[in-house]
């Protein structure tokens, strides 16, 4: 959250100082700014809708601690048991280790990175490795957040927000609890899910 605050106020300023440069300068020479500004706009506006996915980061990192998964089913094609035509991750059901759960990486602006390391026949290995393990925190039934390993091997950085369609609450989307337990439906509703149950949030 912080870095995301820092970066959008760094991108405002550019905004304010590229602006500056517009107006106070010729117009023979105030246009090569031009392109700094739209630029600067863009990615203040990126930032801004980065607010929103941090935030139920957060809040599924207060209920679930991290795992190192290695091994980890995935595909770039449509899954057979999902609707979408996204890629993929399969989890184990944490209630029932005979079940495999398709995430899915529902489509946002900042899919692009995992899909070059997903792979393909012609994906360099370097690539591949960098999210092998996957670090994961949450429930596949659910919500959950994933991210590849960074420099050092010992922390976190990439961190992306995977959810169910039918813990997102959406207009016409009906919960679902893949037989999960009251505690397991419990931890996802605090982490921000919206589940089956008298208290799930609207």
């Amino acid at each position: 959250m912080l870095s995301i605050a820092g970066r959008l106020v760094g991108w405002i300023a550019v905004w304010f100082g590229s602006l500056f440069l517009i107006v106070a300068t010729p117009s023979s020479i105030g246009w090569v700014f031009l392109p700094v500004l739209v630029y600067a706009t863009f990615r203040a506006v990126l930032q801004l809708v980065y607010f929103r996915p941090s935030l139920h980061i957060r809040r599924v990192l207060q209920q679930y601690p991290w795992q190192f998964l290695t091994g980890i089913p995935r595909g770039r094609n449509k899954h057979p048991r999902a609707q979408e035509d996204e890629m993929w991750f399969e989890i184990v059901n944490p209630e029932n280790p005979e079940e495999q759960v398709p995430l899915l990486f529902l489509s946002n602006m900042r899919t692009f990175w995992w899909m070059r390391r997903f792979g393909t026949a012609r994906t360099k290995p370097e690539l591949k490795a960098q999210i092998e393990p996957l670090w994961f925190a949450g429930d596949p039934r659910f919500i959950a957040v994933v991210a590849a390993t960074g420099r050092g091997g010992d922390a976190p950085k990439r961190l992306h927000l995977l959810y169910q369609r039918a813990a997102t609450g959406g207009r016409g989307v009906a919960p679902t609890d893949w037989s999960a337990g009251p505690a397991a439906l419990e931890r996802a509703r605090r982490a921000g899910a919206h589940v089956p149950g008298p208290s799930a949030p609207h």
